[in-house]
Protein backbone atom coordinates (compact mmCIF):
# COMPACT_ATOMS: atom_id res chain seq x y z
CA UNK A 1 0.00 0.00 0.00
CA UNK A 2 1.27 3.61 -1.32
CA UNK A 3 2.11 5.73 1.56
CA UNK A 4 0.18 8.43 2.99
CA UNK A 5 2.71 11.19 1.72
CA UNK A 6 2.19 9.27 -1.69
CA UNK A 7 -1.24 9.35 -1.86
CA UNK A 8 -1.68 13.59 -1.27
CA UNK A 9 0.45 14.67 -3.72
CA UNK A 10 0.46 18.32 -3.37
CA UNK A 11 3.49 19.41 -5.80
CA UNK A 12 1.10 18.76 -8.23
CA UNK A 13 -1.64 21.03 -7.00
CA UNK A 14 -2.76 24.29 -9.26
CA UNK A 15 -2.03 26.70 -6.79
CA UNK A 16 -1.86 29.61 -9.25
CA UNK A 17 -5.17 28.38 -10.35
CA UNK A 18 -7.39 30.51 -7.57
CA UNK A 19 -11.09 29.49 -7.37
CA UNK A 20 -10.79 25.98 -7.51
CA UNK A 21 -13.24 23.89 -9.19
CA UNK A 22 -15.83 25.32 -7.16
CA UNK A 23 -14.27 28.90 -6.39
CA UNK A 24 -13.62 28.06 -2.56
CA UNK A 25 -9.93 29.05 -3.02
CA UNK A 26 -8.39 31.79 -0.95
CA UNK A 27 -5.25 33.95 -0.63
CA UNK A 28 -4.88 33.87 3.50
CA UNK A 29 -2.07 35.91 4.03
CA UNK A 30 -1.98 39.72 2.65
CA UNK A 31 -0.81 41.30 -0.80
CA UNK A 32 2.93 42.55 1.48
CA UNK A 33 3.49 39.51 2.97
CA UNK A 34 6.64 37.67 1.60
CA UNK A 35 5.24 34.29 1.17
CA UNK A 36 1.61 33.15 0.08
CA UNK A 37 -0.59 31.03 2.55
CA UNK A 38 -3.09 29.53 -0.20
CA UNK A 39 -6.16 27.46 1.05
CA UNK A 40 -8.58 25.02 -0.62
CA UNK A 41 -11.50 23.30 0.34
CA UNK A 42 -13.59 20.08 -1.26
CA UNK A 43 -11.66 18.60 -4.11
CA UNK A 44 -12.05 15.17 -3.23
CA UNK A 45 -14.22 14.73 -6.16
CA UNK A 46 -12.08 15.88 -8.82
CA UNK A 47 -8.68 14.89 -7.47
CA UNK A 48 -8.39 10.93 -7.24
CA UNK A 49 -5.45 10.90 -4.36
CA UNK A 50 -7.32 12.64 -2.16
CA UNK A 51 -10.71 10.29 -2.69
CA UNK A 52 -8.38 7.52 -2.15
CA UNK A 53 -6.23 8.73 0.80
CA UNK A 54 -10.53 9.56 2.42
CA UNK A 55 -11.57 6.32 1.32
CA UNK A 56 -8.61 3.58 1.22
CA UNK A 57 -6.58 5.00 3.90
CA UNK A 58 -6.45 4.13 7.84
CA UNK A 59 -7.59 7.97 8.70
CA UNK A 60 -11.16 7.28 8.55
CA UNK A 61 -11.23 4.53 11.04
CA UNK A 62 -8.95 6.14 13.09
CA UNK A 63 -11.26 8.75 13.66
CA UNK A 64 -14.54 6.37 14.17
CA UNK A 65 -12.42 4.77 17.02
CA UNK A 66 -11.77 8.20 18.28
CA UNK A 67 -15.20 9.95 18.32
CA UNK A 68 -16.60 6.52 19.25
CA UNK A 69 -19.04 6.23 16.55
CA UNK A 70 -20.68 3.61 14.62
CA UNK A 71 -20.22 5.24 11.16
CA UNK A 72 -17.93 7.80 10.12
CA UNK A 73 -18.92 11.07 7.22
CA UNK A 74 -16.31 12.47 5.22
CA UNK A 75 -17.25 16.36 5.70
CA UNK A 76 -14.61 18.15 3.14
CA UNK A 77 -11.07 18.31 2.72
CA UNK A 78 -8.88 21.25 3.35
CA UNK A 79 -5.86 21.94 1.47
CA UNK A 80 -3.21 24.86 3.26
CA UNK A 81 0.18 25.79 1.72
CA UNK A 82 2.20 28.18 3.29
CA UNK A 83 5.09 29.05 1.08
CA UNK A 84 8.87 29.84 2.02
CA UNK A 85 8.80 33.42 4.42
CA UNK A 86 5.16 33.56 4.98
CA UNK A 87 4.48 35.66 7.67
CA UNK A 88 0.94 34.76 8.15
CA UNK A 89 0.17 33.10 11.17
CA UNK A 90 -2.85 30.85 11.61
CA UNK A 91 -4.85 32.54 14.22
CA UNK A 92 -6.18 31.01 17.51
CA UNK A 93 -9.48 29.35 16.57
CA UNK A 94 -12.24 26.40 16.72
CA UNK A 95 -13.02 24.43 13.44
CA UNK A 96 -16.92 23.96 14.08
CA UNK A 97 -17.98 27.30 14.64
CA UNK A 98 -17.03 28.32 10.97
CA UNK A 99 -19.35 24.93 9.54
CA UNK A 100 -22.96 24.11 9.35
CA UNK A 101 -23.20 21.21 11.41
CA UNK A 102 -24.28 20.54 15.09
CA UNK A 103 -23.10 17.27 17.49
CA UNK A 104 -20.07 16.60 19.56
CA UNK A 105 -18.65 13.53 17.41
CA UNK A 106 -16.75 16.20 15.11
CA UNK A 107 -13.06 15.49 14.26
CA UNK A 108 -10.24 16.73 12.06
CA UNK A 109 -7.15 15.40 10.65
CA UNK A 110 -4.06 17.88 9.96
CA UNK A 111 -1.45 15.85 7.91
CA UNK A 112 1.61 17.36 6.97
CA UNK A 113 3.64 16.31 3.66
CA UNK A 114 6.60 18.32 4.40
CA UNK A 115 8.88 18.12 7.55
CA UNK A 116 7.31 20.43 10.02
CA UNK A 117 9.23 22.53 12.79
CA UNK A 118 8.54 23.21 16.34
CA UNK A 119 7.84 27.31 15.03
CA UNK A 120 5.47 26.50 11.67
CA UNK A 121 3.39 23.43 13.54
CA UNK A 122 0.04 23.55 15.34
CA UNK A 123 -0.26 24.12 18.15
CA UNK A 124 -3.62 23.05 20.49
CA UNK A 125 -4.70 24.21 24.33
CA UNK A 126 -5.67 20.71 26.09
CA UNK A 127 -8.99 20.21 27.23
CA UNK A 128 -10.57 23.37 25.26
CA UNK A 129 -12.58 20.95 23.23
CA UNK A 130 -14.81 20.80 26.07
CA UNK A 131 -15.20 24.35 26.70
CA UNK A 132 -17.95 26.47 25.20
CA UNK A 133 -18.18 27.38 21.05
CA UNK A 134 -16.29 30.41 21.22
CA UNK A 135 -16.16 33.49 18.55
CA UNK A 136 -15.00 32.85 15.02
CA UNK A 137 -13.13 35.50 12.94
CA UNK A 138 -11.64 35.81 9.52
CA UNK A 139 -8.16 35.21 9.77
CA UNK A 140 -6.27 38.63 8.63
CA UNK A 141 -8.87 41.04 9.65
CA UNK A 142 -10.40 39.41 12.84
CA UNK A 143 -13.84 40.35 11.67
CA UNK A 144 -16.86 38.60 12.89
CA UNK A 145 -18.48 37.41 9.31
CA UNK A 146 -20.18 34.43 11.06
CA UNK A 147 -21.95 34.62 14.39
CA UNK A 148 -23.24 38.01 15.20
CA UNK A 149 -21.17 40.05 17.71
CA UNK A 150 -21.73 39.35 21.31
CA UNK A 151 -23.90 36.04 20.47
CA UNK A 152 -20.36 33.87 21.43
CA UNK A 153 -17.89 34.10 23.99
CA UNK A 154 -14.68 35.72 23.16
CA UNK A 155 -11.61 33.83 22.25
CA UNK A 156 -8.85 34.24 25.62
CA UNK A 157 -5.64 36.48 24.50
CA UNK A 158 -3.83 33.30 24.26
CA UNK A 159 -0.92 34.76 22.83
CA UNK A 160 -0.64 37.76 26.00
CA UNK A 161 -0.51 34.67 28.40
CA UNK A 162 0.80 31.50 27.01
CA UNK A 163 1.34 30.50 30.41
CA UNK A 164 -1.71 30.08 31.63
CA UNK A 165 -2.98 27.78 29.24
CA UNK A 166 -1.84 24.04 28.50
CA UNK A 167 -0.28 24.11 25.13
CA UNK A 168 0.78 20.74 22.90
CA UNK A 169 2.54 21.16 19.76
CA UNK A 170 4.86 18.39 18.00
CA UNK A 171 7.88 18.67 15.34
CA UNK A 172 6.28 16.25 12.67
CA UNK A 173 7.31 14.85 9.49
CA UNK A 174 5.83 14.02 6.28
CA UNK A 175 3.21 10.93 6.76
CA UNK A 176 2.66 12.29 10.12
CA UNK A 177 -1.05 13.46 11.44
CA UNK A 178 -2.75 14.72 14.38
CA UNK A 179 -6.73 14.37 15.01
CA UNK A 180 -8.15 16.84 17.22
CA UNK A 181 -12.01 17.52 18.20
CA UNK A 182 -13.18 20.34 15.87
CA UNK A 183 -13.96 22.37 19.07
CA UNK A 184 -10.22 22.34 20.02
CA UNK A 185 -8.08 25.87 20.15
CA UNK A 186 -5.36 25.60 17.58
CA UNK A 187 -3.40 27.88 16.08
CA UNK A 188 -0.08 28.10 14.36
CA UNK A 189 2.84 30.46 12.84
CA UNK A 190 4.02 31.34 9.51
CA UNK A 191 6.50 29.06 7.61
CA UNK A 192 10.34 29.93 7.02
CA UNK A 193 10.29 26.88 4.56
CA UNK A 194 7.62 25.48 2.46
CA UNK A 195 4.83 24.25 4.72
CA UNK A 196 2.14 22.10 2.77
CA UNK A 197 -0.81 20.12 4.67
CA UNK A 198 -3.66 18.14 3.98
CA UNK A 199 -6.65 18.44 6.52
CA UNK A 200 -10.02 15.77 6.33
CA UNK A 201 -13.06 16.41 8.46
CA UNK A 202 -15.10 13.80 9.62
CA UNK A 203 -18.17 13.13 11.47
CA UNK A 204 -19.56 10.90 13.42
CA UNK A 205 -23.28 9.41 14.13
CA UNK A 206 -24.66 12.74 16.39
CA UNK A 207 -23.92 15.18 13.90
CA UNK A 208 -26.52 16.80 12.10
CA UNK A 209 -27.52 19.99 9.73
CA UNK A 210 -27.34 23.49 11.19
CA UNK A 211 -28.22 26.12 7.98
CA UNK A 212 -27.30 29.39 8.49
CA UNK A 213 -28.28 32.68 7.59
CA UNK A 214 -24.41 33.52 6.55
CA UNK A 215 -22.02 32.05 4.19
CA UNK A 216 -19.79 29.32 5.96
CA UNK A 217 -16.32 28.00 5.62
CA UNK A 218 -16.58 26.36 3.20
CA UNK A 219 -20.05 26.59 1.73
CA UNK A 220 -22.42 24.13 0.36
CA UNK A 221 -24.67 26.19 -1.88
CA UNK A 222 -28.16 24.43 -2.01
CA UNK A 223 -27.92 22.09 0.99
CA UNK A 224 -30.28 24.21 3.01
CA UNK A 225 -33.15 22.70 0.27
CA UNK A 226 -32.04 19.37 0.53
CA UNK A 227 -31.33 18.56 4.14
CA UNK A 228 -33.67 20.50 6.67
CA UNK A 229 -31.89 21.74 10.35
CA UNK A 230 -31.81 18.82 12.62
CA UNK A 231 -31.29 15.93 9.71
CA UNK A 232 -28.38 13.50 9.67
CA UNK A 233 -25.72 14.47 7.10
CA UNK A 234 -27.22 11.73 4.77
CA UNK A 235 -25.79 13.16 1.58
CA UNK A 236 -23.74 12.40 -1.48
CA UNK A 237 -21.46 15.39 -0.46
CA UNK A 238 -20.94 13.54 2.43
CA UNK A 239 -20.04 9.71 2.10
CA UNK A 240 -19.29 7.11 4.48
CA UNK A 241 -15.98 6.88 4.68
CA UNK A 242 -16.06 4.25 7.58
CA UNK A 243 -18.52 1.59 9.08
CA UNK A 244 -18.02 -0.09 12.25
CA UNK A 245 -18.56 -3.76 11.70
CA UNK A 246 -20.38 -6.43 14.14
CA UNK A 247 -16.62 -8.06 14.50
CA UNK A 248 -15.50 -4.79 15.58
Amino acid sequence: MSSIADLVDLDSYPIDDLGGAAGRALVASSPDDPGRFFEDFCNWQRIEEYERFIRDSPAAAIAGELMGSQRVRLFHDHVLVKEPATRQPTPWHQDQPYYNVEGRQACSLWLPVDPVDRDSTLEFVAGSHCGPWLMPRTFMDAEAKWFPEGSLEELPDIEANREASDILAWELEPGDGIFFHMLTLHAAGGASERRRAFSVRFLGDDVTHAPRPWKTSPEFPGLADELPKGAPMEHPLFPIAWERTAEQ
